[in-house]
């Protein structure tokens, strides 16, 4: 770990500030007790760094860097700027005076020449404070960082896009965003007018339409003539982009708009931002679900993207406790407490093959949860009997597009209720109690017995299971994710990522941790795309460090290698982050499906693994996180030297950094 380097405390002019400045709102690097000596790696036993232990707090107090702390560089557009140029105010600062007006906290970006304007004004007019700018070494993690900081802050971020190219990079986690039901305000830099296209790469990364490529999984989009029209875009987009469905909006802004002095700063109006309600069910409509629910023998609650806020979790929690009603929670977010005896997500086959009612709210998939399907012989049958009453509430039939199919397969139910479900919680709740006479409680009342026994004995099978291969190495992922609970539980802690799916790792920590609230878990990447995992995780826990939140990650090694420069943004930024490595050696997933493959082909699985390992050189995660600046241990192969490694990794983590423990695992 290298020290840090010498900051130049002199101010400089607003344009006398380079195009490539680096934002000096956060140290380049975390300096070393030893200086370069610091550099070389040595391992002890549990395979633990030394030397590279994180500034004490005095430390960090005498290297804490202002605004004002920007580094002189000498600028490429000529000698420095006159006071009375200073003075000017130009176009993107009014931009990110909307911003402001926003309350942004945040932009995520990768450097780019089609938002010159917009970097400078964030940066030097307004003091890179509200909206801070965040570098980012792709546009890909600058996306997933903004969508891991939402589910976290419950807030949007903004990122920007350096013209199609930077768009382009930046799809997969746009489209991951919109598959979650995620905000994002996508700032894209153009240059419209060809006479102003300095240039053949100004050209190439410039477009009449910019926005169509990604048109089809983003809700709106616009690209603003004037600067009167920016300020109303902007903060109708906003209004766009959190209203249930909630997903990502683009805005295409002219590099020369950028650039424009404005010579009437009065003229400009900075419209009043009034959010949306969000959409409640229809009330005759939910007061037929609560009689259904009332008079139900064997009801069964799916939810999926329920808990918008921990409101969501609040309110399922009393409805389901009226009336007795177990809960399967698919967990896009965290929606019902994991130690709330109701919660009976591992008996889910069982209990909605006896259901005579099912009530999904904000279920994307309804139709895979009430049918099964056998991959192998590409067949599907129902998973509940002739007669079962089929309800869902949600805002999925709102809003959708045709060309991406994420909305899953058509579900034929008996009440569709159009409405965010958190927002109808309350009206639904109030119905229910009404439809309620005091028999009828008293005979739901008597069914708490049976399941806090299921959910006793599902627990307790789940610990016994954990408890087989304790001892092996390769490390298991029962052990792995215990062994981090035990670190972690005291604190309040936040499990910002697992990657691509926490199937990966056999879902230990929802079957053995205690998610007892709305923000402990914030879901996957729901589109699938690989390279979400630790970006999103470096985003959440830049919300979670005011929220004053332990983050951590348990991260797949092949989502890893997709986006592994987003350690050095959690390295700069001091961004507290956990990241365990789930190092399997291999995208393990598709190896399973590919020996499948081959057995249905009866071909046999012995050359089924290539492609899809990663091994040959096996990779030294702690060596690529050293060389990005963040406190690393391992590769960890014996499970007895996990402990003492993640010991010190949460000393680090609280003391304000990053860390990373590369743990070699068996495949799930």
């Amino acid at each position: 770990m290298t020290s840090s380097p010498q900051k130049n405390k002199t101010n400089v002019g607003r344009r006398n500030f380079i195009k490539t400045a680096v934002v000096a709102g956060a140290a380049t690097t975390l300096p070393s007790e030893k200086g370069a000596a610091a550099q070389n790696r040595t391992v002890t036993e549990t395979g633990v760094s030394q030397g590279l232990a994180p500034p004490s707090v005095e430390q960090m107090s005498m290297e804490a860097s202002t605004p004002e702390q920007v580094s002189e560089v000498q600028s490429d557009q000529g000698p420095a700027a006159t006071e009375t140029e200073s003075a000017k105010y130009f176009g993107s600062d009014f931009m990110i005076d909307v911003m402001k007006s926003l309350d942004l906290d945040y932009v995520f970006s990768n450097p780019g020449s089609s938002f010159l304007g917009l970097h400078e004004s964030i940066t030097v007019y307004g003091g890179n404070r509200k909206p801070e700018f965040i570098t980012c070494m792709h546009e890909e993690s600058a996306a997933a960082m903004a969508n891991g900081y939402y589910k976290a802050a419950l807030k949007p971020a903004a990122i920007m896009c350096h013209g199609t190219v930077g768009l382009q990079h930046a799809a997969m986690n746009l489209y991951n965003a919109w598959c979650d039901r995620v905000p994002l305000i996508a700032i894209l830099g153009n240059t419209v007018d060809a006479s102003d296209r300095m240039g053949g790469t100004t050209w190439r990364h410039s477009a009449q339409d910019p926005a169509a490529m990604v048109r089809d999984f983003t809700k709106w989009d616009d690209q603003p003539a004037s600067l009167q029209a920016f300020a109303e875009s902007m903060v109708r987009g906003w209004k766009i982009a959190t209203t249930p469905p909630m997903e990502p909006i683009v805005l295409a802004v002219d590099s020369t708009l950028q650039e424009t002095a404005v010579e009437d700063p009065e003229s400009l109006k900075i419209p009043r931002y009034t959010p949306s309600e969000p959409p409640q069910g229809e009330r005759g409509a939910v007061r037929k679900t609560a009689k259904l629910l009332v008079d139900a023998e064997e009801p069964v609650i799916i939810v999926d993207r329920l808990a918008r806020t921990p409101e969501g979790m609040r309110l399922l929690v009393e409805l389901a406790e009226l009336l007795n009603v177990p809960v399967i929670d698919i967990a896009s977010r965290q929606n019902m407490p994991t130690s709330h005896y109701l919660n009976q997500t591992r008996q889910s086959g069982r209990l909605i093959s006896r259901a005579d009612l099912v009530l999904g709210m904000e279920v994307t998939d309804f139709w895979g949860q009430v049918n099964s399907v056998n991959r192998a012989e590409m067949t599907s049958e129902p998973r509940v009997k002739e007669g079962t009453k089929l309800v869902t509430i949600s805002v999925n039939d709102l809003y959708m597009k045709s060309n991406y199919q994420d909305f899953q397969r058509y579900a034929p139910v008996d009440i569709s209720i159009s409405g965010d479900a958190e927002a109808t919680l309350p009206a639904l709740i109030e119905e229910v109690k009404e439809a309620m006479s005091r028999s009828r409680r008293r005979v739901l009342a008597q069914k708490e017995k049976t399941f806090r026994k299921m959910h006793a004995d599902s627990f307790e099978e789940s610990r016994q299971l954990a408890a087989r291969g304790w001892n092996s190495s390769p490390v298991s992922t029962a052990r792995l994710s215990m062994e981090i609970y035990e670190q972690i539980k005291a604190e309040d802690w936040a499990l910002v990522s697992v990657g691509a799916s926490e199937r990966f790792i056999s879902s230990w920590p929802h079957r053995l941790w205690n998610f007892d609230e709305h923000y402990r878990y914030l879901g996957i990447g729901a589109g699938g795309g690989v390279g979400y995992g630790l970006p999103a995780a470096v985003g959440a826990a830049l919300a979670n460090k005011a929220l004053g939140r332990f983050s951590v990650n348990i991260q797949c090694d092949g989502d890893f290698m997709y986006a592994n420069g987003a350690l050095w943004t959690a390295a700069h930024h001091r961004i507290p982050l956990l990241t365990v490595m789930h190092n399997n050696r291999a995208y393990a997933q598709e190896s399973m499906l590919v020996q499948g493959t081959a057995n249905r082909r009866k071909r046999g699985v012995e050359r089924a693994s290539i492609g899809t390992l990663i091994q040959d050189p096996n990779i030294d995660y702690a060596k690529l996180a050293e060389g990005m600046g963040v406190w690393s241990a391992g590769p960890i192969e014996n499970p007895d030297d996990l402990r003492p490694a993640l010991i010190e990794a949460v000393k680090v983590v609280k003391s304000g950094y990053p860390a990373l423990v590369d743990v070699v695992t068996q495949m799930r």
